[in-house]
Order: C-alpha cells, then structure tokens, then sequence
C-alpha cells in the first residue's frame, strides 16, 4: 500500500515568468480561488432555491524565500512594470526535496503587487527573507505538464 514517497517530506516553490526562472521559494500561499454564488427563487417553488454561479475571483499569491542571489531577478521583474504593464503568464512548480514534481499552477495575467526585503538589524541577527506578492486572472492548464 505504500508508494514510496513521503507526502510530508520538505516542499519547496519555484516561480517562472513567461519561461524565465525567478528561483526557489520555501514558502507558497494564497493558491485559491473563489466562485460568487447568487440565489434564485424561484416563483411556486418553495422547495429550494438555485444557486447560480457569477463572478470567480483569485485569491493574492505570497511567496517567501531567504534573500539570494536570484533577488535581482525579482526586482527587475517588478521595475518593469514602470516603463509599461505586461501581464504575463507564470508557472509555481511545487518540487520535493530530491527536485521531482508535486504539482504544479499556471498563472494567466500575472502581475507582482508587492515586495517585501528583509529587516536589516544587527542586534537582530535572523534569517534576511524575502516576501514577493503577485495577482493573477485566473489558472491555466498550462501548469499541468512537466517543468
């Protein structure tokens, strides 16, 4: 009954953009999406009520990472964004520890909302860690395939 793979084993992200690889992640939230419901009453039909999908909204994406050389990637990505919006598509591969693929998420019209830089302080000597947010319009089943 076992497969040999350890489902709780390390977990670690990687972001590309339009092919370009921005580098590993260890952290990945905000995968999600949401489907608007409205009701629907029906007149002589006390029985129930429909409900009726409307709007689908995408949930913000936070990934984290310790500061490393791949930071550059990210900033000129983000300083792009000031000489024209290009909203590209992205794929987040999630790979075990041994680098085979988990699963993996096309991204349709990707832009990045916020970047977070480390806290610089020597009297607190942490981890320097990165927090990069990016939006997105919806999923694509380009993410499907191997990376």
């Amino acid at each position: 009954m076992s497969s040999g793979l350890d489902p709780g084993s390390t977990i670690f992200f990687t972001l590309s953009i339009d092919g370009d690889d921005l580098g590993f992640f260890n952290g990945c939230e905000g995968l999600g999406s949401r489907v608007e419901v409205e009701q629907y009453q029906e007149g002589g039909n006390n029985g129930f009520v429909w409900q009726l999908p409307s709007r689908v909204t995408f949930s913000n994406i936070r990934l984290t990472r310790p500061l490393t050389a791949e930071t550059a990637k990210v900033a000129a990505w983000i300083s792009s964004v000031t000489t024209g919006v290009s909203r590209p598509t992205a794929q987040i591969s999630a790979l075990r520890a041994d680098g085979s693929l988990v699963a993996s998420w096309g991204l349709i019209d990707v832009l990045p909302v916020s970047w977070q830089g480390p806290t610089l302080d020597p009297a607190n000597p942490s981890v320097a860690t990165e927090v990069l947010e990016i939006a997105h319009q919806g999923f694509t089943d380009a993410g499907t395939g191997e990376s």
